[in-house]
């Protein structure tokens, strides 16, 4: 029901209280003044507890604001605007880094020390003709029999 507005380390709190002599208390001290907005000036960011009475009517509340004497205040647009550049920005890098990224990719095999990727490395090598078996040691026997043509 209150009205509690903060800049920089003043706090004005406006009672909900219309009618009468108000009466303000701030952590159980009265304050000597009359009006429905009570202002705080160089608030030190403590917990308070604040009422405001006329009447028989009474309201309190517990009042936990932080404040700083230099911060500055954005409006909705103003953080939008910088949410939207930073994500566009961060697009713009990602698109880059693609697009230079992509036309290394094949640059990348052409070297010596290169490994062969994809299918070929799980290939098996392939199965050697019988017909051309090299000659091994201890087999010397098997093509002793082959005689060379002379052309």
């Amino acid at each position: 029901e209150f009205l509690v507005e903060i800049s920089g380390t003043t706090v004005t709190i406006t009672c909900p209280l219309t009618e009468g002599s108000i009466t303000w208390e701030l952590a159980g001290t009265r304050v000597p003044t009359t009006e429905r907005k009570h202002v705080i000036e160089n608030h030190d960011s403590s917990p308070v507890s604040v009422s405001c009475s006329s009447g028989g009517d009474k309201h309190e509340m517990y009042l936990n604001a932080r404040v700083c004497a230099n911060c500055e205040e954005l409006d909705a647009v103003a953080v939008t605007g910088i949410i939207t550049a930073d994500l566009l920005i961060t697009f713009g890098v990602l698109i880059l880094v693609y697009y230079f990224s992509k036309g290394r990719r094949g640059r990348a095999g052409a070297g010596a020390g290169s490994r062969p990727r994809g299918q070929k490395a799980q290939r098996p090598p392939p199965v050697p003709n019988p017909d051309y078996e090299p000659i091994r040691k201890g087999q010397r026997e098997v093509y002793a029999g082959l005689e060379s043509r002379g052309f």
